[in-house]
Formats: structure tokens, sequence, C-alpha cells
């Protein structure tokens, strides 16, 4: 009989990270035990950047495992070995706060909008045959609805209605369809001549959540709210909506038209994974529920409808209008919605934080890393680098620099560590105050488009790899970074174009 300290040991090793492989098991493993070698031999700043590759892998494996937990482990002995401080963290989480409240609350907010989205873009999706118009419907929404709301509202709105969309077809292709609570994320009971169709229709879904994602980046650098980083940016030069709008346009405005051709182009092309039909068995599901929900839906349900929609329209102009902090105004959705519709018992409203929170406490772990770059300066060298060079070289620079980190880094982040440099370069009189103004449109487009190369770089595409969708329609960080890869080096360059030329 074995020894019951061994038996222990092997539970226990069994039960670490859960059902992820033995071989990814081993490489946190791995991970924990070299970082405090490096940082104690080869110094903080090369494991500062060991630390960023190795948050990038927990994020490159989320299908595999949930990167809360070996990405936490990490963060945790980077405060344990002194990387970073628990204080140091604590004030990267307070300078985020108003995007902790937004996951919170918008997100769940969101969810009790379903019915309405549903019935919108329903009428979107069986309307339009056409692959290209459904596209480019979808990432035209997606950027309209970003240049006001924020990008993660956007991506919580369109990841409802695929999901929806999937938990509809995965239902009725089931053979057992006798439980209560139909588990869509199990494929066991789905009829052979009905898998070939879901395997076509995730492909489809994938191609739209990744025009939609596209589109929030698309519209996100176009105006004033669009983006966090947007918002300090402007503030920094005193400019309002309307001329904020005006001032980034140059660079705006081309790869959003170059953004939408691209997408054109995928569908007719069917490169890197795109242009997948709607399958006729799929099409005719969600026709024959579409009518039938119809047919059921009574006054009370109408008169939800109803409501939802005065809420929607509620939250567009709150939104639009700034009239407070976005995760405050998810909370007055959440609250107003809940009780026009009749919501009110514990357990329905919780079940709506159950998508936002895990991502939550993600993106509190992400804080950490971000705390270790700049207690460490880890970007300096960079930034060193870039000012070398003057005039229309050093835009040029910034821009593309500015990018590169974003690629790995928080937006917001990078956004504030640039501003901060150029406003000692403008005080030394390094800058003039034109080239100060030119730098801001630079740091703002370098930011917001090529930073959808990577899920790390866009929280919109980092919110949809770790949402409950993302395995359902098996979307895989490496899939989303081959999907990406064409719009990434066609709207970097377009923007690397427009900030050389048109500036």
């Amino acid at each position: 009989m074995v020894a019951t300290p061994v038996r222990y040991a092997v539970a226990m090793t069994r039960n670490f990270l859960g059902n992820a492989p033995n071989w990814y098991k081993t490489a946190i493993v791995g991970f924990l035990l070299i970082n405090p070698a490096v940082f104690f031999g080869a110094g903080p700043f090369a494991a500062g950047w060991l630390l960023i590759l190795e948050f990038i892998f927990t994020l490159a494996m989320a299908l595999k495992c949930y990167p809360l937990a070996p990405g936490g482990l990490l963060a945790l002995e980077a405060v344990i070995i002194g990387l970073t401080g628990p204080a140091a963290v604590y004030q990267e989480v307070v300078h985020n706060i108003p995007v902790i409240l937004l996951l919170m609350f918008m997100v769940a907010g969101i969810f009790f909008l379903q019915e309405l989205l549903m019935f919108l873009f329903t009428r979107v999706l069986l309307n339009i045959r056409s692959t290209v118009r459904l596209a480019l419907a979808f990432m035209f929404v997606a950027a309209l609805l970003s240049a006001f709301l924020d990008a993660l509202t956007v991506t919580a709105v369109i990841i409802a209605v695929a999901g929806g969309f999937y938990s509809v077809y995965h239902k009725a292709a089931s053979a057992d369809q006798s439980a209560h609570r139909h588990d869509r994320g199990d494929d066991t009971a789905i009829h052979e001549l009905s898998r070939a169709d879901l395997e076509q229709f995730r492909a489809f879904l994938r191609n739209l959540m990744m025009h939609a994602v596209v589109g929030t980046a698309l519209g996100g650098v176009t105006t004033l709210v669009g983006e966090p980083q947007n918002l300090i940016l402007a503030h920094a030069v005193d400019w309002h909506f309307a001329e904020f709008f005006w001032r980034v346009a140059p660079v705006s405005v081309p790869v959003f038209v170059v953004g939408l051709a691209t997408c054109a182009l995928l569908q007719k092309l069917r490169w890197f994974g795109y242009g997948v039909e709607l399958p006729e068995a799929v099409r005719k599901v969600l026709e024959d529920h579409d009518s039938e929900v119809q047919r059921k839906r009574g006054t009370n349900a109408k008169a939800k409808l109803i409501a939802q929609g005065v809420v929607a329209v509620f939250l567009i102009v709150a939104l639009a209008l700034h009239v407070a902090e976005i995760g405050l105004i998810g909370l007055a959705l959440l609250v107003v919605t809940t009780a026009l519709t009749g919501v009110v018992e514990e357990h329905r409203i919780g079940h709506a934080f159950t998508e936002a929170l895990p991502f939550t406490a993600l993106l509190v772990v992400f804080f950490a890393v971000i705390a270790v770059i700049d207690e460490r300066a880890l970007f300096s060298p960079i930034m060193d680098w870039v000012f070398h060079f003057k005039g229309d070289a050093r835009l040029s620079m910034v821009y593309i620099a500015n990018g590169a980190l974003s690629m790995i880094s928080d937006n917001v982040f990078v956004a504030t560590v640039y501003l901060k440099e150029i406003k000692t370069a403008l005080a030394q009189g390094i800058v003039s105050p034109r080239e100060f103004q030119d730098l801001i449109v630079a740091i703002n487009a370098g930011t917001n488009v090529p930073s959808v190369a990577t899920p790390n770089g866009q929280a919109a595409f980092l919110f949809l790899l770790t949402s409950a969708l993302a395995p359902l329609i098996r979307l895989s960080y490496g899939r989303m970074v081959w999907m990406a890869l064409p719009y990434a080096v066609v709207l970097s360059l377009t923007g690397l174009l427009a900030v050389f030329f048109l500036l």
C-alpha cells in the first residue's frame, strides 16, 4: 500500500491548475523556480522582461488554463521577490478603478438587455445574406458604437449576441433536450449530421467576432471618449470633443476606410480563416426560433422589450455625454433595467456577474505586471532611443514605439508614460508646441491601431479571448493573432504613412 504522504503529494500535484496538461503545469512551476534565480543573478531588469514573456504565455494558453491562477502566481511571486511592491500594485489598481467599475457593472447591466439585443441583431443576421455585407455591418456598427461608448461595453454586447445565437443552435442540434438547463459546452449529444454545420457555424461566429472587435479599435481611435487614453491625451492639450476628432482625423479616417476595405477583401478572398458562410441548416434553426419567440411574445414580454429599449437609449446618451464614470452608468443601467423588467431575485442578478468578474480579477493581476514595468523602468531604453530622432522621423518612431509596446502592455499605461516624456521635452524646449500636438496624435494612433495585433494590446480582444464564448467557438490566442494579422499589418502601415505624410 502506498504511503499516505506520497498519496497526498500525488493528489496535490493533480489538483494543481486542475485539468491543465501536465506539460503546462511543469512550465508554470519552471517559471516560478527560474524567476528568483534570474532576479538575484541577472538583475530586476532581465527578470521583469522575463515576467512579461511568461504572462503572455499564460494568455496564449488561455484555452488550456484560464490565465488568472497561473498569471496570478507569477504576479504574487514578483511581489514576494521584490520586482514590485504591494503599494505599487495598489496604486495601479486605484489608477484603473474606472476600468474595474466598468467591467463589474457595465457588463452585468448589458446582460439584462439580452432580449433586446437578440431581437435587433437577429433582424440583421437573418436579413443580410451576403457574408461581405454582414461582416461590414458588424464592423461598422461596432466602430460607430465604440466612438461614443467604451470598447469593452461594445464587446460585451457582441459577445452576448453571439452567445445567444450559439446557444439556440447548439440546443436545437442536441439529441438530448430533456435537461432543464442545456450545457452548450458539451458536444456529446450533438447529432452526427449536425456536427459539420456546428463547426462551420463556429467559424462563422469567429469571423463576425473578429471583425467586430477590430471595429471597436477603428472607432475607438477617432473620438475623445473612444478609449481611456484618448481622454488623458486630450486633457493635456485641452482639446474638446469636436477638436479632438478633427485633430486625429488625418490618421483615424484613412485607418477607418482601409479597415473596412480590408474587411471586405478578407471576406471575398477567404484568407486567414475569413469568408465562412452561415450554414443553411443553422439559418433555418435561427429563423424557426425567431418565429417561435415572436409568436409566443405576449404583452408582458413586449413591455420588457420597450423598457429595455428606453434604457438602451438612456445608456447611449449618458455615455456620449459622459455624465458619470462609465462603471457608475453601468450600475445605473443594472438597477433601472432589473427594476423595470422584474428581475429582482438575488440569484438571477448574481448570474449577470459571472462573465465579467473572472476577467476583472485577471485584469488586476495584469496591473501587477504593469507595476513591475513602471517600477523597473522596463520601457525606458526604448523611450530614450525614440527621442534621439527629430522632426517627422520622431513622429513616426513615437507611433511605432507606442504600437510595439501597446501590443504587450496596457494602452493607458503606455500613453501615460510617453505623455510624461513629451511634456518634459516641451518644457525643456526639445519639441515645439506644434510638434507637441502632433506627438499627441501619434501617441493616440500608436496605442490604438497597431495594438490590434495581440490580445494583450486591446482590452476588448483580451475580454473576448477570456470570455465564456471563446472556447465555444474555438477562438484560441494563436487563432486570434492569426486572424488579426492582416488587420494589424495593413492598419499599422496605413497609420504610419498617415502620421508621416499627413501630420
